[in-house]
């Protein structure tokens, strides 16, 4: 027959000043023949030095002592930083003792003359605590995963935006610079024919280049607009023109001040925001009206737009695959900001929200001053 494997012996730290009763601790370990190493101290400096020394699973601790309680020792096991689970073991602990002793975090609790119930509950303790020392494992994995899925966002959304300002700026020098030196050369050339059926194709071949010429400016405009240096009211004023011009929807705007300072980031967050809600309304809201607000009073930027369309199902908003309305929280996140989605029957609301240094009394607020009784606004 093959010899069954040992099992590694529970290390066992027992607080107990009565000789006997750490006797017949040992006595009941025995009898359940849980395989155990057991050390008696008998004195918080000692239980002190025992913890800072040696490894061990578990505290069993009697609650009445010479001068303090186990609640004593349980309070410098907490303030040591150890996780292992900690028992009280007494003999005479009142109800009110006992639930205020599980309420502040010890494992559990015996009474002495049920000592044959000891290895029982050392072996419960001992599992709650490897399963809450995994769970902390795990949760610790996760935040550090959630963590690095958010930097690479980050990193992803910086790089995204990066290669569209490269791409604007090639499309303006290069493809822009391209159709343009063409288009003169074109007309220079139709100026010159003579019989009509070459003017006829110059003037068809001048309206392509000049669809073409608009097109690459819309693409350009839509990457990286220009529009964003001249400050955030300018920048999504032109955005809702552009909106309004290319679906005849009205947009109006209405804005806390002619120019709002914001850092840069918070600025292009802002702006993305905007374009996304736009981009949703054209393509899912069937709306005729669009109403925008851009405010920085109390020392918080928040972008407001909202739409009289069709409004969005409770299931829409909660899809995993919305990858735009998960983009913006997360752009929101990273300026300290928030993004919230509300929608109804009659319409849907994206509303964001960034707190601005310097709160209530920093940069922005001067500009609401300003505008405080009178809000500008722009049908745009």
């Amino acid at each position: 027959m093959p010899e069954t494997p040992s099992r590694t012996p529970v290390r066992i730290l027992h607080l107990e000043d009565s000789r006997v009763d750490h006797a017949l601790v040992k006595f009941a370990l025995q009898r359940s023949q849980m395989p155990c190493e057991i050390l008696l101290v008998d004195t918080l400096e000692d239980f002190q030095r025992e913890l800072a020394t040696r490894a061990h699973d578990i505290v069993l601790a009697d609650y009445h002592l010479p001068g303090f309680t186990g609640l004593d020792a349980w309070d410098i096991l907490r303030g040591s930083g150890s996780d292992i689970p900690f028992v009280i073991l007494s003999g005479a602990i009142g109800e009110a003792a006992a639930v205020d002793a599980m309420h502040r975090g010890v494992s559990d609790y015996l009474l002495k003359d049920n000592m044959s119930r000891l290895a029982h509950v050392i072996q419960r303790a001992l599992e709650v605590s490897q399963t809450r020392q995994a769970k902390a494992r795990a949760d610790a994995e996760l935040a550090q995963s959630r963590q690095r899925l958010a930097e690479l966002a980050e990193h992803l959304q910086t790089s995204i935006e990066q290669e569209r300002a490269d791409i604007a700026r090639e499309i303006h020098d290069d493809i822009g610079g391209a159709l343009a030196a063409v288009k003169l050369d074109l007309a220079w050339v139709a100026r010159r024919a003579q019989d009509d059926e070459t003017r006829r194709h110059l003037d068809t071949a001048l309206e392509m280049l000049q669809h073409a010429l608009g097109a690459s400016q819309r693409i350009m405009m839509n990457l990286r607009p220009p529009i964003l240096d001249q400050g955030l009211v300018a920048a999504v004023q032109w955005l809702a023109g552009s909106f309004e011009k290319r679906t005849g929807v009205r947009v109006l705007v209405r804005r806390s001040a002619e120019f709002i300072e914001v850092p840069r980031d918070v600025q292009l967050v802002a702006y993305r925001c905007a374009q996304e809600a736009l981009t949703n309304i054209a393509k899912h809201a069937h709306a005729t009206a669009v109403d925008m607000e851009l405010s920085d009073r109390e020392g918080v930027l928040t972008l407001e737009v909202n739409d009289n369309g069709q409004g969005m199902s409770a299931d829409a908003l909660r899809k995993t695959k919305s990858f735009g309305l998960l983009g913006l929280k997360e752009r929101a996140e990273k300026v300290a900001g928030w993004l919230d989605v509300s929608s109804t029957p009659k319409g849907t609301s994206v509303i964001l929200s960034v707190p601005l240094d310097g709160g209530a009394d920093g940069g922005g607020a001067g500009h609401n001053r300003e505008a405080e009784n009178d809000d500008q606004s722009d049908f745009v």
